[in-house]
């Protein structure tokens, strides 16, 4: 299973951040989770919203360079170790993982790591066969 991200190139300029993040406020658009990587002269802001398509669309409305991007996310144990497990089944199955960010489910308490891959159906099957829960659609937008 699949899950959409929203990638967004920012400018290193003063409240282009808050821009981004006010403008999916006004829209009612919930941030489930977010990580941003920048360099010196801009960043690009990943989220994982309720609502991806309006987010994009929105973003791109209003001035924004904006991509969706299908990602994977996967439940861990929040124990030490969890990752370590995962990336280890990955590992095996020769998987490279792009980027990764992590976010805390509230209900259960188990840590939901968000994974970039090259081969995002080979991971998959990966995740699937070593018997990791991947996070659906539904279950983010319901968070």
């Amino acid at each position: 299973m699949k899950i959409t991200q929203i990638s967004v190139f920012l400018e290193n300029k003063s409240g282009r951040l808050y821009d981004a993040v006010s403008l999916l406020g006004k829209k009612k658009i919930n941030i489930r989770a977010l990580t941003i990587a920048e360099s010196e002269d801009y960043g690009i802001l990943r989220l994982v919203v309720d609502k991806p398509a309006l987010a994009a669309e929105s973003l791109k409305k209003d001035g924004f360079v904006a991509n969706i991007t299908d990602i994977v996310a996967v439940e861990i144990a929040d124990t030490p170790g969890g990752l370590a497990k995962v990336l280890g089944a990955l590992s095996k199955d020769k998987i490279d993982v792009e980027y990764m960010y992590a976010f805390v489910e509230k209900q259960s308490g188990k840590a939901l790591m968000v994974f970039r891959f090259e081969n995002i159906d080979k991971a998959v099957r990966s995740l699937a066969k070593n018997k990791f829960v991947i996070v659906g659609k539904k279950e983010i937008q319901s968070l």
